[in-house]
């Protein structure tokens, strides 16, 4: 078959159809395509043929679900935090995905009593898990409910790079005043930011 561009999060056909492959995901009995670059149908013995989509080297990479990724918090309300999606794993992003992390989501236990303003604060660095796709607007439900995840980089009121010393609190080196965070229990070797 000959390879067209595709765009990511573009309809690709119905799953009666083809079969999703690589680079695809199903959503309401439409294949849809995950990521960037060339659409590929493949015939299979077994009836339907297997649609994929290959990335072009410089094609972007997509966040999927699973994927830990770097955010930064761009604002907060009672609700949840937006923040806007920088990294997948340690690959960069060329451009922007929006992502929510939802007060339910920010904490494994005693979700009901968590606050967004105690867990996040604008500016602040967040290691997340995407736990759905992004719709049309490319908004992603980002989870911060495992230890390993949160907040990773904070800096205080008085601008310097905060410490972390509990899983709920980090500390101004300069004027040692404690603010609450979410904090991420991040492995000693990526806390020299």
């Amino acid at each position: 078959q000959p390879l067209s561009p595709g765009l990511a999060g573009e309809r690709l056909c119905s799953t009666e159809e083809a079969t999703s492959g690589s680079g695809t995901y199903t959503r309401h009995g439409f294949i849809y395509s995950s990521l960037a670059g060339c659409l590929e149908r493949r015939s299979e013995d077994s009836g339907l043929p297997v649609v994929s989509v290959v990335r072009d080297s410089e094609s972007q990479l997509l966040p999927n679900v699973g994927a830990v990724v770097t955010c930064k918090v761009c604002s907060i309300n009672s609700r949840f935090a937006k923040v806007h999606i920088l990294y997948v794993g340690s690959t960069p992003l060329k451009s922007t995905f929006r992502g929510t992390i939802r007060r339910e989501d920010i904490r494994a236990t005693e979700k009901d009593k968590v606050e967004v303003y105690k867990s996040f604060r604008p500016s602040d660095i967040v290691l997340a898990k995407v736990i759905s796709l992004g719709d049309a607007q490319s908004n992603y439900l980002l989870s911060t409910a495992e230890n390993e995840l949160g907040v990773v980089v904070a800096r205080s009121e008085a601008g310097v790079q905060m410490v972390p010393i509990s899983w709920c609190e980090m500390q101004c080196p300069r004027t040692h005043t404690k603010e609450f965070r979410k904090v991420a229990r991040v492995q000693p070797q990526f806390l020299q930011t």
